[in-house]
């Protein structure tokens, strides 16, 4: 490949075009929730007889309400408990959408002694149809929840306007902490790209994109526009 000023030129006059476009075509609109397509959800569960004064929390969500193919969307997983247990865990499985891939990046966010959360970029597992982050046990209590981010790339399938949802999660862990719940599935709106998004992926067809593909799902063509330079300028 060679990054060159005038091929770097041509880009950014795109640019211009492009965010003229942007504001006469702009982005299709969020879709909004509703009973079947809900961006969140919420569990609270009860292990039994074992622990019955214990409550665990599960929540997922979503980070976009559409996206088109090629961008991407997070799944954000979050095991907590509301009461004075204090469970580890050391399993938390996701289950995207029928023909999505391997996540492009998965980090965990848990309490560590003396170092409060922390943040860490870990490598999923399949698992059942899944994907699984495990750890020798991640430490929760009422105050400090464990949470898992899966980030994968739409696949090229999802059509404009289709509605994309997702499996719910399972998790794992000490007596009563861990749980299947199937029914926690997520979703949000296929749509069209946008000028940039339509740019950078045909770069990427090309050979002068990124290997994951990091398109925006916000639609942000001054962000994708900015990414495309760099890259054709090798920084």
């Amino acid at each position: 490949m060679r990054n060159t000023p005038k091929l770097a030129a041509g880009v950014a006059a795109a640019a211009l075009v492009m965010s003229g476009a942007g504001i006469a075509l702009g982005t299709a609109p969020a879709a909004a929730d509703s009973p079947s397509c809900v961006r969140t959800q919420h569990v609270d569960y009860n292990p039994g007889i074992s622990s019955f004064w214990i409550t665990h929390t599960y929540d997922k969500s979503i980070d976009v309400a559409s996206a088109a193919p090629g961008t991407l969307v997070t799944y954000k997983l979050v095991v907590g408990t509301t009461s004075i247990g204090n469970p580890y865990v050391n399993r938390i499985t996701d289950f995207a959408p029928p023909g999505f891939g391997k996540p492009v990046k998965t980090v965990v966010t848990a309490y560590h002694a003396a170092q409060g959360e922390q943040a860490a970029e870990v490598t999923p597992e399949p698992d059942a149809g899944g994907w699984m982050v495990t750890s020798t046990g991640w430490f929760v209590n009422s105050g400090y929840p464990v949470t898992a981010e899966f980030t994968y790339k739409v696949p090229n399938s999802v059509s404009d306007g289709q509605t994309v949802l997702s499996g719910g999660m399972s998790v794992g862990g000490t007596v009563g902490s861990g749980s299947d719940q199937p029914n926690m599935g997520v979703c949000f709106t296929g749509r069209g790209a946008n000028p940039g998004e339509a740019l950078l992926g045909s770069l990427d067809q090309g050979g002068l994109g990124s290997s994951q593909n990091q398109l925006s799902s916000t639609g942000s063509v001054t962000d994708t526009i900015a990414n495309v330079i760099k890259r054709l300028m090798g920084s």
